[in-house]
């Protein structure tokens, strides 16, 4: 059996589905190919009575994602705020401290908090000489693509205190180990979400606003614009192209044709297809060095929110061994404060180990974790659980986004949107506002059909990167940094100066000896 339509979309994941949109809106018939028996890819929303709705996959919004907030706008989806009205915890050795939202952990040790406003400070300042679109071109590009930012940290950090939070910080924003990530990767993906305090935030940052009844809606909605021109079930497992257009089969043997194609998979279920002709060598290459991050998600309910009665919002940044498997956690109660719940997630090395447990017993080391940091043993009885672990996810692989290890990006990167014949690229991982999150992704898929419009001739080139307006009803909020943070010294500078005060100390006690005395 075969069908026709000028474009086939590979992936009714947000990005896909907003491709197909795109086009649908500039009056060009589309056919959507999905993989699994669902849409929506990396965002899953579970509908049952014990949670009203939860959203086991991609959930978080805030400011400066404009094309998410956007779209969820048109398509009548409302957000709310993620609750964060009273103190975050911060647990490690034992010991429990609050803070502030909006920031940093409580240190105590001087040299710790100098070295803590170092290396933040010194991840956005290395961010601003990268280009989003193209970080490869950055002036330190191959000095940075050769390090792992764990080697960054060993060079930079002077406190193990800093540099164990600084782990936490690239496994919480990238589901990956600081051992395994490219230095320039990591400072681009920083850079592209707003920096450090924007993407690492609650209020006015990357995790302040969920949707009313889950982010799978988008998805839902969408497809259901396109009036069934969406199909399931329908791995695909071959593209052939020529001058003439492209085909493509999937795993029952269907053919599809059409005279373009979009992919907007991740690039490493990219070799799950068959091309005709064969890829670039470069192309080919870029596709094996983008793994899929680790992230288990986990969300505990109670029967009431306890946490808020002993002061704290629910947002807790939990450091330990296995013990403790979730190092960062928000509250996930519903708006009207109905269905009790703190959520988090388990990640990268941590989660690869714990895999290994059943259910009922990761179930029971988060509750115990919870415990001692809360220090009631309320946490120990939740009334219902659940976990949802996207490394076994067949046609995901992982999230929240590909990851890259040294050399990819300098050597690979520029085969990452270039379009193949008829070919064009989609999906988060291609973005350049937002990668990693839905904002990318419908980003993405956007701009991949405006790239089709250009190459059939209905739009000018200058129109492909479109600019995004500001979304006005959640507008950013510039973060500020105070006098301190711009120039407290690096512990390296305050012992240099200390050396310096000492020396001259010293000196100038010599002299006064020698005029005293000498003479």
């Amino acid at each position: 059996m075969s069908s026709e339509a000028p474009v086939i979309v590979v992936g009714a994941g947000i990005s896909g589905l907003s491709a197909a949109k795109w086009l649908e809106e500039a009056e060009v018939d589309v056919v959507v190919l999905e993989a699994r028996d669902r849409v929506g890819g990396r965002t899953l929303t579970k509908r049952d009575p014990l949670v009203k709705y939860v959203d086991l996959g991609g959930s978080y919004v805030g400011p400066t994602q404009n094309y998410v907030l956007r779209v969820a706008k048109e398509l009548g989806i409302e957000t709310y705020k993620v609750y964060e009205e009273k103190d975050h915890l911060f647990y490690k050795n034992d010991s429990t401290r609050r803070f502030r939202p909006g920031s940093l952990p409580p240190i105590w040790n001087p040299l710790a908090l100098l070295d803590l406003n170092n290396i933040m400070r010194k991840i956005d300042r290395m961010g601003k000489e990268i280009p989003v679109e193209a970080p490869w071109k950055a002036p330190h590009a191959e000095e940075w693509d050769k390090m792992t930012f764990l080697q960054f940290l060993n060079d930079t950090c002077w406190t193990k205190t800093v540099k164990d939070f600084s782990k936490l910080f690239i496994n919480v924003n990238v589901t990956s180990e600081a051992y395994e990530a490219s230095l320039l990767w990591f400072l681009w993906y920083i850079k592209q979400c707003g920096g450090t305090k924007r993407i690492f935030s609650t209020t006015n940052g990357g995790q302040e606003r969920k949707f009313v009844g889950g982010s799978l809606q988008i998805s839902e909605k969408l497809a259901a614009r396109l009036k069934g021109k969406v199909v399931l079930n329908s791995p695909v497992v071959a593209i052939e192209q020529d001058s003439m257009g492209v085909v493509a089969r999937t795993l029952d043997g269907r053919e599809y044709k059409g005279s373009y194609i979009i992919l907007a998979v991740p690039p490493s279920l990219q070799m799950k297809i068959h091309f005709t002709p064969s890829l670039s060598p470069l192309r080919n290459q870029l596709l094996q060095r983008a793994p899929m991050g680790t992230v288990m998600k986990v969300i505990v309910y109670y029967k009431r929110t306890f946490w808020r009665e002993k002061g704290f919002c629910g947002s807790m940044i939990i450091q330990g061994g296995d013990d403790h498997p979730i190092p960062f956690t928000l509250d996930d109660t519903k708006p009207d404060g109905s269905y009790p719940a703190i959520i988090g997630f388990i990640l990268a090395d941590k989660l690869r180990r714990l895999t290994k447990l059943t259910g009922e017993e990761r179930k029971q080391l988060v509750c115990q974790s919870f415990a001692k940091a809360l220090g009631t043993d309320e946490a120990l009885k939740p009334v219902h659980y659940e976990e949802y672990n996207w490394m076994s996810e067949q046609y995901s692989g992982g999230g929240y986004t590909a990851m890259y290890p040294p050399g990819a990006l300098t050597m690979y990167g520029r085969e990452l949107r270039e379009p193949v014949g008829r070919m064009f690229f989609a999906g988060t991982e291609t973005a350049t506002s937002w990668s990693g999150y839905m904002n990318g992704a419908i980003q993405a898929g956007e701009r991949s059909a405006r790239e089709i419009l250009y190459s059939m001739g209905k739009i000018t080139r200058d129109k492909i990167n479109r600019e995004e307006p500001v979304f006005t009803d959640i507008p950013g909020v510039p973060f500020t940094t105070t006098f301190w943070e711009r120039n407290l010294p690096s512990v390296g500078g305050f012992l240099t100066f200390m050396s310096l005060i000492t020396a001259l100390g010293a000196a100038s006690g010599a002299a006064l000896w020698y005029h005293k005395y000498a003479k």
